[in-house]
């Protein structure tokens, strides 16, 4: 090894499953932080401006045009689309991207207004399901329509059938590199 080579501060790389089973990356060394370069600070800064502009826009939309919030849209279309349309409270969880407090609070609230019951899991006496009420689906059937003209036309219409393939693919990678997914039963 050459003197410059044994003279460079080691990379020390720490990786832990932490936090929702996501990988986290720390060095101890501040003369070793990589700062982003400006297209990747582009790309970072862009994804999140995005999906906030996206979220609140489309929340908005539909507060005032059905009285949901998109978090409660969101949970209402994902039990509309499971099987007996009901999901375990962990499954939904993770599907939306809530922590299981966040979602108990959503359900709570969701129940209260009867858009969706809680059901005892027959095979987990701690487990339960949350499901579709009539009441509930009524409510995403007059939502639907509103989410997504919204969907395509702030986001869906300004890309190609190929660049919405290439970003499926893009997130899915990202999805699974933070470990998001269902819970482990």
């Amino acid at each position: 090894m050459s003197r410059a080579a044994s003279s460079r501060p080691q990379l020390i790389v720490y990786a832990t499953r932490r936090h929702y089973g996501c990988v986290m990356a720390t060095t101890r060394d501040p003369q070793l932080l990589r700062l982003l370069t400006p297209p990747e600070l582009r790309a970072w800064r862009g994804m999140l401006r995005a999906h906030a502009a996206l979220a609140k826009a489309l929340d908005a939309q539909l507060e005032n045009e059905h009285g949901l919030q998109l978090s409660s849209y969101e949970v209402l279309m994902y039990l509309a689309d499971a099987e007996d349309e009901r999901m375990r409270m962990c499954d939904l969880a993770s599907t939306i991207l809530l922590s299981r407090s966040g979602l108990t609070r959503l359900v709570d609230r969701l129940q209260r207004e009867g858009l969706l019951e809680r059901v005892a899991c027959d095979d987990d006496a701690r487990g339960a399901f949350a499901k579709l009420t009539p009441a509930g689906r009524e409510k995403l059937r007059a939502a639907r329509a509103t989410h997504l003209a919204g969907v395509r036309a702030m986001f869906l219409d300004l890309f190609s059938p190929e660049e919405l393939e290439m970003l499926g693919g893009a997130w899915e990678r990202v999805l699974q590199t933070t470990g998001w997914g269902c819970c482990k039963t």
